[in-house]
């Protein structure tokens, strides 16, 4: 009879197959605005472990296309949408290169050539980790007078990440003669490989 009941036990257990792995964590994400959202993207997109997508935060979803945040009066910022590997690249880093690399900081709904509250520094973040590693890397930047002007990048939790239309996906990388990207992007790509070369992808775009 025990040898019965091994039999039956062992069938039931092949006809349950082994234990389902446990699901693996998603990978956290931050939301960066900060100007134009081709050359955040060009930058993000550029790092290990990363991978960004242009879109839209701040606002409603039903205002988020491009001919409608451009007005200025949706409450939407354009913006990265940063998926990341902390494995590969920290959180901090990720704020080295939005701090030093991506826009400056200092500037108050405007970015460059671009005017506008769409156009604000702003960091969504998506964990209460993040928001103290914002606050407290903008308070060191203050404290060490890196920039001349203060800092005015806002820190709020994000409320909804909608992605941009397809052609502003990756358009930098499409558009390479674009006088806009000659002009604004290309320039942050030198930076970022002077700056962090650790951190910069093999493969990654504008390497003249």
């Amino acid at each position: 009879m025990n040898r019965l009941i091994a039999i039956a036990m062992l069938f039931a257990l092949n006809l349950a197959g082994a234990a389902p792995a446990p699901a693996a964590a998603p990978a956290p994400r931050v939301v960066f605005a900060g100007g134009c959202f081709w050359g955040m993207q060009l930058v993000f997109s550029s790092l290990k472990g990363v991978s960004a997508v242009a879109g839209y935060a701040g606002g409603n979803a039903g205002t988020a296309q491009y001919e409608v945040v451009s007005t200025g009066a949706t409450g939407h910022a354009e913006s990265v949408e940063v998926t990341y590997d902390p494995t590969r690249i920290s959180f901090e880093q990720l704020l080295d290169v939005y701090f030093l690399v991506a826009h400056d900081p200092t500037q108050l709904n405007r970015q460059g050539p671009d005017d506008g509250t769409q156009y604000r520094s702003e960091i969504f973040y998506t964990s209460d980790r993040q928001r103290s590693e914002a606050l407290a890397y903008i308070a060191q930047l203050e404290k060490r007078r890196v920039y001349s002007s203060k800092i005015v990048t806002i820190v709020a939790p994000l409320r909804g990440f909608y992605p941009a239309e397809a052609y502003h996906q990756d358009f930098a990388v499409h558009n390479p003669q674009n006088p806009y990207i000659v002009y604004n992007d290309i320039p942050k790509m030198q930076k970022l490989r002077a700056e962090f070369p650790q951190l910069v992808k093999a493969d990654a775009p504008f390497k003249e």
